[in-house]
This record gives C-alpha cells, structure tokens and sequence, in this order.
C-alpha cells in the first residue's frame, strides 16, 4: 500500500529529502515538471504530481499527494483552471512561506487566452494548453527562472545558465518546425485532434483547427455533432486526422472509416517519450515526436525536426509519477 502511494504521489524515500538541494518543488504535469527541471537543475529537488498518460483535466489528488506538497517551497502549475484541484489542496497543506505559482499568469496576456468549442467563455476556464507551443513554454521558463532565483538568490547565475541553454533549444525547435511546416501546404495544414491541446500552437504557427472529438465536458460527441465533423471533414478535404495512443478513440476511428481519411493515433498530448533520464524524455522531446507525426501525416518532409539537436539542457532528474 505504501508502494503504491509513493508511485502515485511521486514522494521521495527518507534518506533523499532535500539531499544538499537549495529547494523542493512541486510541479502537475509532466511538461512543466520537464520545463522546471531544466531550469532548476541540480540545485532543486523536483517532483511531478499529475502521472503521465492521466487527464490533466479531471485529476483529482489522493490523499497521499499531501506528503509531497507538505514538504514543497513551491508549486508549479499550469493555470486557467486546470490543476483546482491539486491547488485546493496545496493551499492545505503547503507550509508556511511557500507558494503556488500559476505560470500561465504572466506568460499570456488575457487578450490572448483562447476559447473555444472544448473550452467555451461561458465555463470561465480558457484553453490551457500553451505549452505545446515552445514560445509559450519559453515563457513559462523565463517565469521559472525569476521565481527560483527569488526564492535562492545563490543560484540565480545557475538558473539564468539553464534558462538561455533552454532558450537556444527552443530557437533550434521553432526553426525546425517551420522549416518542416513549410513543406505541407497551407491548404493541408487543418487539425481535428481527439483532445484540444494546440489551440496555441496552432494560432503562432499557421494551422487551423478545425475541431476537436472530446467535449468540453470531456464526454464523447454526440451522434448530430459526429456527423456534423464528418461532414466538415469533406468540405475541408482534410488529409488526416488526429487521437493519443493514451486514449483511444473509437469516434475517431469510426468518423475516419466513414470519410475515408487516414486516422493516426500516435499523438501524446503530454505523455513524454521514452522513460525518466533517457534523452527524449523532455517538453523538447513530446514536441519534437508529436510534430514529426503532424508533418508526415500531413505528406511533409519533417527531415529537419528530427535532425535538429534538441538535447536536454540539463540531466533532467526529476521524478515523474507514474
């Protein structure tokens, strides 16, 4: 039983708290557990709460995710509402001095929140989901950086090192996501996905999405809203369309047997490649994959996404729950 909480909760053995380290950190999902590390480095303890291959969206903490958050300085988390239920309880049981820490609040004004189908104005809660858009994941870890060097002034030039290894990576990516987008057509560059995570993505980048199968009550469509889809689809002359090889999605697989359209089921929204410690087990990593499968779905060339050198700015040693 307490094998089981420690790998839900991703809580540490006794003999490695704190360990020499000048901070511990809580982070959500697997992304920003990523973004945190590399910045952190080898000066904070991080620790992911939200498993790999789990709905971000209808998370809800057990119990013994408070023995992690009992412990942390701070908190990381996504915002606009993804995480509320992981934030109730930090603001529980976090001590006294430390904080959790929204970075979507500085990364994107209001302005530019996205609403949409899967996430209309009237529930309050915008798209979340920016980082799979690396400028925005640059955001995210510029806001890392100042607040850790906050929190260990000692570290400051440390975290500020991490930082512009994290920023050349993410030059290195945007260019080869647009040279391997340039190959697609314009016409062709059209995403029905079965999750709404590119919304952001898709706005700096040049696509258009054209919908997504799961609702915003994170139900399946209904049969008039398939058929409205299918029927999308045609006058769209879309050449493929999207689902996760976490969550099969049999309403994909069927509207791409009605239309003819191929159906890749390969996308991981943000499931990481690979396992902790291997080299594309990184926010770098999850881009480079799910943009390779988008290009070549799409009849690209995605040559130059995976040649371009996206290595972990730092050995990434935080601990993901799975």
């Amino acid at each position: 039983m307490l094998v089981m909480a420690c790998v839900i909760a991703g809580c540490r053995s006794s003999d490695s708290s704190k360990g020499g380290k000048a901070l511990e950190v809580a982070t959500t999902v697997a992304p920003i557990t990523s973004i945190v590390s590399a910045i952190g480095g080898d000066r904070v303890t991080v620790t992911g709460i939200i498993p790999e291959g789990t709905n971000s969206h209808t998370f809800e903490p057990r119990p013994s995710v408070a023995e992690t958050l009992s412990s942390a300085n701070v908190l990381y988390v996504s915002g606009m509402g993804l995480e509320d239920p992981t934030v109730k309880m930090a603001k529980e049981v976090m001590p006294q001095g430390s904080d959790v820490l929204a970075l979507s609040d500085h990364a994107l004004p209001k302005s530019k929140w996205i609403f949409d189908s899967s996430f209309p104005r009237s529930a309050g809660k915008p798209n979340p989901h920016l980082w799979t858009d690396p400028q925005l994941a640059l955001a995210y870890a510029r806001e890392v950086r100042d607040d850790l060097s906050k929190r260990d002034p000692g570290g400051s030039k440390q975290y500020q090192l991490n930082y512009l290894r994290f920023a050349a990576a993410t030059e290195r990516l945007d260019k080869a996501m647009r040279r391997s987008f340039a190959t697609i057509p314009e016409a062709k560059r059209k995403l029905l996905t079965y999750h709404d995570g590119y919304a952001y993505f898709a706005r700096d980048y040049g696509w258009k999405v054209i919908g997504a199968i799961q609702a915003s009550d994170f139900e399946d469509p209904t049969a008039s809203e398939v058929s409205a889809l299918i029927d999308q689809i045609r006058a769209e002359q879309v050449p493929a369309i999207f689902g996760s090889e976490v969550f099969p999605s049999p309403v994909l697989a069927e509207i791409s047997h009605e239309t003819g359209v191929r159906y890749v089921d390969q996308l991981r929204d943000d499931d990481l490649p690979g396992q902790p410690g291997q080299p594309d087990h990184s926010l770098f990593g999850l881009l480079r994959f799910d943009y390779t499968v988008m290009t070549e779905a799409m009849g690209g060339n995605a040559s130059a996404l995976k040649q371009a050198s996206l290595t972990s700015p730092t050995r990434d040693q935080a601990t993901y729950p799975q």
